[in-house]
């Protein structure tokens, strides 16, 4: 009889240590929902004002749907969203819209950054998304 109550404990706390595990996992993964403005950028030696003078880039994360989106201080895009815990890929496709842009590199840069990005942290309770390449922060943007 008590080694059976004893294995009951036993079981119950396993299967509340899984749950709170995946808890945890999801919850890192649902910071990133929402639209976030950029207000760094890794790389360009032009100024960050220089590079997006009338418009920042924002990005917009759709956990539910796995889609990201958001506009990169020209043209509007959007695809797949893949992640997992702190891991994320940008490497799949993108459509974008093709409007002319006068504002010079911005985009460009934008979107080569994006495509090297391995990882993430949010930070700042929420308020600050960093963009990770291997140790490095390449982009950081604030919570809209």
């Amino acid at each position: 009889m008590i080694k059976n109550v004893v294995i009951l404990i036993f079981f119950s706390f396993l299967l509340v240590s899984c749950n709170v595990f995946k808890c945890k996992k999801k919850d890192t993964v649902s910071q990133l929902e929402g639209n976030w403005e950029l207000n760094y950028i890794s790389g360009p030696r032009i100024a960050f004002d220089g590079l997006y003078p009338d418009k920042r880039p924002t990005i917009n994360f759709n956990i539910k749907e796995n889609l990201v989106s958001g506009n990169n201080s020209c043209n509007s895009y959007t695809g797949k969203l893949k992640v997992t815990e702190n891991k994320i890929d940008f490497t799949q496709p993108m459509a974008a819209t093709k409007m002319m842009c006068m504002d010079g590199q911005g985009e460009q840069v934008f979107m080569s950054t994006l495509s090297k990005v391995t990882s993430y942290s949010v930070t700042d309770e929420g308020k600050t998304l960093n963009l990770i390449s291997g140790d490095i922060a390449m982009m950081r943007f604030t919570k809209k």
